[in-house]
């Protein structure tokens, strides 16, 4: 568990939720709120903050067109670099997840949730979409190298006003709150961080130790070999 000197742990909601009130934000808050009572009760603190993808839109859909960052893409892409923990919220359309929802995380580095604990939550009109969040949430953030807790969070229409969601709710949280105290997201990248195969630009900064003056990338960028 944290010392008293420790800094909170900072946990990020991302919520593709459309609807004003959405639920795909209500799940994702109460299991926020939820992670911050365990946290507390563990004498440990938590600090939220929420990435809401609809106000990023505009400029989701212009990183992916054309690769320009807008500032408040930016700005939730620093925020989510550095949280301790995240909870991912999506609507399913169709059998899918929000199309929204898959551009963010598509538009980001590789490198940046490394190792990092996720909560995957989805919502929908019907149970019958709800394998999607381990058929298609997991498999989109192991891509990401995050690491997402045993417990998935799915709600139908049906399912808030069933017990057993707040059950979820609490295991999905508690299961969070372990992953933080156990700090190996930050063990990760102090001490393996080289052992991945980071991009050239990634967020881990390791583009710092490539020669920009060696004959390869002289040839690479259009120049001369000397």
């Amino acid at each position: 568990m944290n010392s008293p000197e420790q800094q909170p742990f900072a946990l990020v909601v991302v919520t593709a939720g459309t609807g004003d009130p959405s639920s795909t934000r209500l799940l994702a808050d109460r299991t926020a709120q939820r992670v911050a009572t365990l946290a507390r009760r563990r004498n440990n603190t938590v600090t939220i903050q929420v990435i809401d993808l609809r106000e990023l839109a505009t400029e989701i859909t212009a990183a992916l067109v054309s690769q320009l960052v807008g500032p408040k893409l930016r700005k939730a892409i620093v925020t989510l670099g550095e949280a301790d923990g995240i909870i991912a919220s999506t609507p399913v359309y169709k059998a899918g997840t929000s199309g929204l929802f898959t551009s963010f995380f598509q538009v980001l580095d590789n490198d940046l949730l490394i190792a990092k604990p996720v909560v995957l939550a989805a919502t929908a009109g019907t149970a019958r979409h709800a394998l999607v969040v381990d058929e298609q949430l997991r498999s989109l953030f192991a891509y990401l190298r995050a690491i997402t807790v045993p417990t998935s969070l799915f709600a139908s229409t049906e399912d808030w006003t069933d017990p057993a969601l707040n059950k979820r709710i609490d295991r999905a949280a508690q299961e969070l709150v372990l992953l933080l105290e156990s700090g190996f997201a930050r063990a990760v990248r102090d001490e393996s961080w080289d052992h991945y195969q980071h991009e050239f630009g990634s967020a881990g900064g390791t583009e710092l130790s490539i020669d920009l003056d060696s004959d390869l990338m002289r040839l690479a960028t259009g120049g001369s070999a000397g």
